[in-house]
């Protein structure tokens, strides 16, 4: 106890030069909070919006197709299976029939995906409910990157070319019912949305499906042959792996950071033994081990990092909170990565990260504060006192 007042005497008394130490670790203390918020922010907007707009509670593929080869959707495509007709009648899912096309937005040609839904589907966010509109056109939906990229408007018309199951070429004109904006790339970029059965119709392919959204919240799915389902470990995959790049990239800026922070208190325990020689004989010569010296310098240097903690929850609490309730704005162009990311990213912060970058930072500085105090117990009281101790 002794050791913990003397220890906080001797770091008010040190004025500006603990107060520094402190608001540097307490800077690392948030910095890091902070950019984990970020990241597990973006890593929980982006499931969701894809569970919202995109996979459902999950997807059957059919056994031939594989969204990462653009060469199966021409055999990549069945009949309903009955078991799964009856969850789409019953509304707990939808089929999707993908097939490859071309479009000539005003007489420029662009490779594209036509997708075929039921616009009266209520398993995702899309508004394919504008596609019921005038029937004497085949109504159709896109995204805004793909509005963007193809100049396309609400009521404009666009030539497309496909080719159906037999190998026929085909072409027709369609109306630009409806423009959605998503977070999820997947679903918008050189895609564009059609009625299943217009495109079912257009293909050939009667009652064929590339691929069978499911309602969110089933807990259970059939087995159906010549189906895969899909579940989230495998729909969130590359997204995982991005997101663990992200973790890692991150670690070796947090490294850096506390590093920079540690290296401010080490000098300063340094520079402190040199200048508290005297100090250091008097303790010894009053009766205390040199072990029990180290251990007070020691604690000195640990509760920079106690103060810091209280620092970083005063100033960075407040900083926090409003970034989590205003959320943090992306640069302008980074819709085009090419994976989900929001405009604005709200900051998810869990108990358990704060608790451990603050046990870490502690221990860190601990073990810090440690290193240069031990040159104490080689001290002679005599020298110490007469301020030449080696």
């Amino acid at each position: 106890m002794l050791a913990f007042k003397l220890a906080y005497k001797n770091l008010v008394g040190a004025g500006l030069r603990t107060w520094l130490n402190v608001f540097v670790l307490s800077l690392a203390l948030v910095i890091i909070v902070m950019t984990w918020g970020i990241v597990e922010g973006w890593n929980v907007q982006a499931k969701h919006d894809m569970k919202e707009w995109a996979v459902g509670g999950g997807e059957y593929w059919n056994e031939k197709y594989d969204q990462y080869d653009p060469l199966s959707l021409n055999d990549g495509h069945g009949s309903i299976p009955p078991e799964i007709a009856k969850l789409c009648s019953s509304g707990e899912a939808v089929p999707v029939l993908i097939t490859q096309a071309t479009a000539y937005p005003g007489g420029r040609m662009r490779n594209i995906l036509l997708n075929g839904i039921d616009p009266s589907q209520q398993i995702v966010k899309m508004p394919t409910s504008v596609m019921n509109g005038d029937t004497s056109v085949i109504n159709a939906i896109i995204g805004t990157r793909m509005a963007k990229a193809t100049k396309l408007s609400v009521n404009d018309m666009v030539s497309i070319r496909w080719r159906d199951a037999k190998g026929t070429f085909d072409a027709t004109e369609i109306r630009i019912a409806g423009i959605f904006h998503s977070n999820v790339p997947n679903i918008d970029i050189n895609q564009i949305w059609l009625p299943l059965d217009e495109l079912q119709k257009m293909t050939s392919m009667k009652g064929q499906a590339t691929y069978i959204i499911l309602k969110q919240g089933m807990t259970s799915a059939p087995t159906v042959p010549g189906w895969i389902h899909k579940g989230y470990d495998v729909l969130f995959e590359e997204f995982d792996r991005v997101i663990k790049a992200k973790h890692a990239s991150s670690s070796v800026v947090f490294l850096i950071l506390l590093s920079l922070a540690l290296l401010a208190v080490f000098d300063t325990q340094v520079l402190s033994i040199f200048r508290r020689e005297k100090e250091i004989g008097t303790y010894i010569a009053l009766g205390m081990t040199r072990w029990q010296v180290v251990w007070l310098f020691t604690v000195e240097g640990a509760m920079h990092a106690v103060l810091s903690v209280v620092a970083g929850a005063i100033w960075g609490t407040p900083l926090l909170y409003l970034l989590s309730k205003n959320g943090f704005a992306m640069p302008k162009g980074s819709e085009g990565y090419g994976f989900t990311l929001a405009e604005k990213i709200f900051p998810v912060y869990g108990a358990g990260t704060i608790i451990i970058t603050a046990v870490v930072i502690m221990l860190a500085t601990t073990i810090v504060s440690f290193i240069p105090s031990r040159k104490i117990a080689r001290m002679k009281p005599t020298d110490a006192l007469r301020g030449k101790a080696q």
